[in-house]
């Protein structure tokens, strides 16, 4: 979650521990670095009342729920989010969101990474996240389009 303030990319407590409590995978190991170089920030959400709303009213897992709150209380620019109850709630709620789908999208337009490293990318994004057969196809062929 990008802010515009103190802390540039932040993350909370929930999603710390979802992320890198319990698996060591690549992306958790990934995760856990840029937290200890300081690059991602944990911050404690306060505001419990919220939290519980969120989840109750969007039916959302505590970590999306804490996430949405943070980026709310923060005014965070962009919140990165791939959950579709969780995207439902921010369009609801005006909070600015990507998918890590967009962000490769963006990548691969600037020409930060050729097609079959982006390919490679999308078939990881489809086989670990739960992304709509229409969503991977619509970005299979933005990232095989010249950038």
């Amino acid at each position: 979650m990008s802010t515009n303030g103190s802390v540039p990319v932040a993350i909370p407590g929930q999603v710390e521990r979802e992320c890198c409590g319990f698996k060591k995978a690549l992306d958790a190991v990934i995760i856990q670095r840029a937290l200890d170089e300081s690059r991602i920030k944990t911050v404690v959400v306060k505001n419990r009342r919220l939290v519980a709303k969120l989840q109750a009213d969007f039916s959302l897992g505590r970590g999306e729920a804490e996430a949405i709150a943070l980026a709310l209380h923060e005014k965070a620019e962009v919140l990165g989010i791939d959950d579709k109850n969780g995207i439902n709630a921010c369009k609801l709620l005006g909070v600015a969101f990507t998918t890590a789908v967009d962000i490769l999208i963006r990548i691969r337009g600037r020409g930060w990474l050729e097609e079959p490293d982006a390919l490679e990318k999308l078939a990881l994004l489809a086989k670990y996240g739960r992304y709509e057969n229409s969503t991977v196809e619509d970005a299979r062929r933005k990232l095989e389009a010249k950038p």
